[in-house]
């Protein structure tokens, strides 16, 4: 190792240099010890202090979407000091910091450099690796976010080069390199980057098939009509994982032929991709959302539990169909209808216009103001 630090004009001390090498063993715990002496001597020596009278800066370790609280991210606090109430800016996500917790889960009002808290108050989930800057108003936070959102949609747009799933699989006898551009949106940054690494990891795979994969856009979140706009312009195909289209962004969706994978197993979406690269793509179902149902009051009968009086308020809801229940634009339970009934009586289905009652399999967390969105799936086979 000292060797190859040569060849990057980096020389060690013994050999009459000025970089301080610390050999260590994560296995013995050897040389830990003298690694965290080392640090604090260099930072001695260069003078490496931090300013704790100025707006904060740092960088966001990660950052998820919490059903309760939002958008919540960790950061660790490298400059400044951290306020409750400040405006901040990350990659193209603004805030105002509503609250603080330390690694313990205790409230703090302040974090001063090397402290990493956790944070509430983003308008977005951040990405992990961003950098977050503390600014003196909300005027000034959207200012920056926008431009960099202007200029990251534009570096996106210069690389958008893509073809369908269904191109893929027409085009597979095609000599010609095959090029498959997707947009990943999940429900916490780690889930984005694990997908997007797991399918870059395809492109070495299929080196010798003239296939190959570009992602072009990653972040957290519900898929907006941004995204769907941005897949129309370049082609693409929107990979969700644990997470569904808004209303307006899936009926953007189906306007513009837009092509939206579902899933919440990552070895599915890679299988997918896969055959779909190899053109061997197997015939699939496709969701068909054929009604929604409103709930307006919930009963719990012994041993049947939770029923939900619901009154249906498009298409209809069948028996037996497939059924999510949305809480804002949560999904808190995925799973089958297990009973219907119009008045008193069992029914195979409920029209738009008429009130029920509903029975979830498995499931008795039911609230009022819950959708009740009936699907089937429907067969598609492959061209």
């Amino acid at each position: 190792l000292k060797q190859q630090m040569t060849n990057y004009d980096l020389l060690p001390e013994d050999w009459g240099g000025d970089v301080m090498v610390c050999p260590v063993s994560a296995k013995t715990g050897q040389g830990v010890q003298e690694l965290l002496e080392n640090v604090l001597l260099v930072a001695e020596v260069l003078d490496l202090k931090a300013n704790k009278k100025c707006p904060a800066t740092g960088s966001i370790i990660e950052a998820r979407l919490d059903k309760g609280k939002g958008p919540v991210a960790t950061v660790l606090v490298q400059n400044g000091t951290l306020k409750v109430s400040d405006y901040v800016v990350a990659g193209t996500a603004i805030g105002k910091i509503r609250d603080m917790t330390d690694y313990s889960g205790k409230r703090v009002k302040e974090a001063f450099p090397s402290y990493a808290v956790q944070v509430q108050g983003f308008s977005e989930v951040p990405n992990a690796g961003d950098i977050m800057v503390a600014v003196k108003d909300e005027k000034l936070a959207k200012k920056v976010a926008q431009e960099r959102a202007d200029k990251e949609r534009s570096e996106m747009q210069a690389r958008s080069n893509a073809r369908s799933l269904d191109d893929m699989f027409r085009n597979v006898d095609s000599k010609d390199t095959k090029v498959l551009t997707l947009i990943v949106k999940a429900d916490v940054q780690g889930s984005v980057e694990a997908v997007k690494q797991s399918l870059l990891k395809l492109n070495d795979e299929m080196k010798d098939d003239n296939v190959k994969i570009n992602i072009i856009h990653g972040a957290v979140g519900a898929i907006n009509e941004s995204d769907v706009m941005l897949a129309d312009t370049a082609n693409a195909v929107i990979i969700a994982f644990n997470v569904k289209p808004e209303p307006k962004a899936a009926t953007l969706a189906e306007r513009s032929g837009i092509e939206i994978k579902q899933y919440s197993i990552i070895y599915d979406a890679i299988e997918d991709i896969t055959r779909a690269l190899k053109g061997m793509l197997e015939p699939t179902y496709k969701e068909a959302v054929i009604g929604h149902a409103e709930v307006r009051a919930t009963f719990k009968i012994s041993n049947v539990g939770t029923i939900a009086g619901s009154y249906v308020t498009d298409g209809k809801v069948a028996r037996n169909s497939k059924v999510r229940l949305m809480r804002g634009k949560d999904i808190v339970y995925e799973g089958t209808l297990c009973s219907l009934k119009r008045e008193k009586d069992d029914a195979k289905e409920v029209a738009a216009g008429y009130e029920c009652g509903i029975g979830l399999e498995k499931f008795n967390d039911i609230k009022v103001g819950d959708i009740v969105e009936s699907y089937i799936l429907e067969r598609v086979e492959n061209e």
